[in-house]
């Protein structure tokens, strides 16, 4: 990426006031901000515009925010920041669970979301932290290629599967730990920097799908394996390409 442009910030917010306010306050951070006020305004600039990170209400008129990231997520790897003023914990997990790359509950400050917005940008476009060849363009393991410069799956029929920030950060982690059991502490050291609260089920809800993307059955899993009391492995070769 180049850090001489600014990175393109989508707010989607059904609150005029609100939208301006953070609009405002990131453009004067170092951001390009596009606006929408709902889910059809936000798709026209999907389609039309270059996105770096998409910072969604989750209660929109029409279409809501948590099927709106779930309907992106289908389609893109393009990070998303959730803003709700539902302080329920069961909207944070539905909003892992949509694919949401972090959370914030309003009332809120705006540097608090300047901080977040920059954090997930720094950790979307960060290099893996152990390949040792940083002209590495893909990893293999079981048949499937994750694209380390397109960040997406490649099926083993050819068809390409979206993978959310999140989801890549987390597959990268244990494909370039195979066979090696991570505990949870461990991944969201590697994958987030950061503490799992408020999101103690991030991993969790990652793994889950990441299993169902690669046709992997939770019940009896072979390629991400559940270590009871331990953490996650994966349990299989991997080889890197250049």
């Amino acid at each position: 990426m180049d850090t001489q442009t600014p990175s393109r910030i989508l707010v989607v917010d059904d609150d005029q006031e609100i939208r301006t306010l953070l609009a405002d306050y990131l453009d004067s951070h170092g951001f390009k901000t596009i606006m929408a006020a709902d889910g059809v305004a936000m798709q026209k600039v999907m389609e039309t515009s270059k996105v770096d990170l998409v910072v969604l209400d989750l209660t929109l008129p029409g279409e809501d925010g948590l099927t709106l990231c779930r309907n992106l997520r289908a389609n893109s790897g393009v990070p998303v920041i959730i803003l709700t003023a539902r302080g329920d914990p069961v909207d944070r997990i539905l909003g892992l669970e949509m694919g949401a790359d972090d959370y914030l509950t309003k009332p809120f400050e705006p540097r608090e979301l300047v901080a977040r917005v920059r954090t997930v940008l720094r950790r979307t476009w960060a290099l893996p932290p152990n390949l040792d060849a940083p002209d590495a363009t893909s990893m293999k393991f079981a048949g499937w290629t994750l694209d380390l410069r397109a960040r997406h799956l490649v099926r083993t029929d050819g068809v390409l599967v979206m993978l959310s920030g999140g989801e890549f950060r987390l597959l990268k982690i244990l494909l370039e730990h195979p066979q090696r059991v991570l505990n949870r502490d461990q991944i969201l050291n590697m994958t987030q920097g950061r503490d799992a609260d408020p999101f103690e089920r991030s991993i969790d809800l990652q793994i889950s799908r990441l299993r169902q993307k690669l046709g992997d059955d939770a019940r009896a899993p072979q390629l991400i394996k559940t270590v009871r009391n331990e953490g996650y492995v994966l349990s299989t070769s991997v080889a890197v390409e250049h």
